[in-house]
């Protein structure tokens, strides 16, 4: 069974930074990546990272995020600067061995950990 644990989630005032890991089995799938959700909301794909570490953003974080692996330490890590309200959600890794490796599909999302929220106040 695939274990994902992600951490670093917290509430932050708009402008601000964190920093989420995920630790688990990041090394050898295709694709891992993170995905959001805010209440009421679908999940939103929000950044994938490939098994030669190209990464894809969606255009909601693009320039603000960004996401890296370190195969060594088996985590996956997404930084966020300039945090704004619209980004507060539960925030999930996932990873999966699909070609398909885009934060606009989750289709590639196989197994997820149990998220961590963050929260964005203005």
């Amino acid at each position: 069974q695939v274990a994902l644990m992600e951490s670093g989630g917290g509430s932050v005032q708009a402008g601000g930074s964190l920093k989420l890991s995920c630790r688990g089995y990041i090394a050898r799938p295709s694709c891992v990546g993170w995905f959001r959700q805010a209440p009421g909301k679908e999940r939103e794909g929000v950044a994938t990272i490939r098994s030669d570490s190209s990464a894809t953003y969606s255009d909601s974080v693009k320039g603000r995020f960004t996401i890296s692996k370190d195969n060594a330490k088996n985590t996956l890590y997404l930084e966020m600067n300039a945090l704004k309200p619209e980004d507060t959600a539960v925030y999930y890794c996932a990873l999966g061995w699909s070609s398909s490796c885009f934060p606009s599909s989750l289709s590639w999302a196989e197994k997820q950990g149990q998220g961590t929220q963050v929260t964005v106040s203005s």
